[in-house]
């Protein structure tokens, strides 16, 4: 496995193994009607956007051969937008190594994130601590998280 950044071509990948991510791993602690809200559209207006921001931000993938392990984003200020990993590569350290290349990357006084109910023990792991349980809306669904940060 290596990481690499992000390239305009890796969008298609990168969203089919968050779709596919969400369904076989979140499940587990969200319904199906938060599933299906959290995945949303794929419309060609969302995949404008997740370009866009894919761009902006600081993006790497984890790649083995010619397949899709994993991705995650972070903004200048240390904000990891994302963060997954394909649900037949969990357990490998893949997550752990997007996460360190990216803090190493960039340079911030601290690093935030919103965590799933199903990522907040990895990120507990990694010296995030919670600031707070957060509830976000997504198509009229709400969807419990956690606010979690590094100094």
């Amino acid at each position: 496995m290596h990481l690499r950044s992000y390239e305009p071509t890796d969008l298609h990948a990168v969203r089919q193994l968050f779709r596919e991510t969400v369904e076989r791993v979140n499940w587990r602690d969200y319904s199906p009607e938060q599933v299906a809200a959290w995945i949303g559209n794929d419309d060609r207006v969302t995949r404008d956007r997740w370009q866009k921001s894919l761009l902006t931000h600081q993006t790497l993938v984890a790649v083995e051969d010619a397949t899709l392990l994993g991705f995650a984003d972070m903004t200048a200020t240390g904000y990891l937008d994302r963060l997954y990993v394909h649900y037949a590569h969990q357990g490998r350290g893949i997550a752990r190594s997007l996460v360190r290349t990216l803090e190493e990357q960039v340079a911030a006084n601290r690093y935030q994130t919103y965590a799933s109910i199903t990522a907040r023990p990895f990120f507990e792991r990694e010296g995030y601590r919670l600031i707070r349980e957060t509830v976000v809306e997504r198509a009229g669904v709400n969807l419990l998280n956690f606010e979690m940060q590094k100094n």
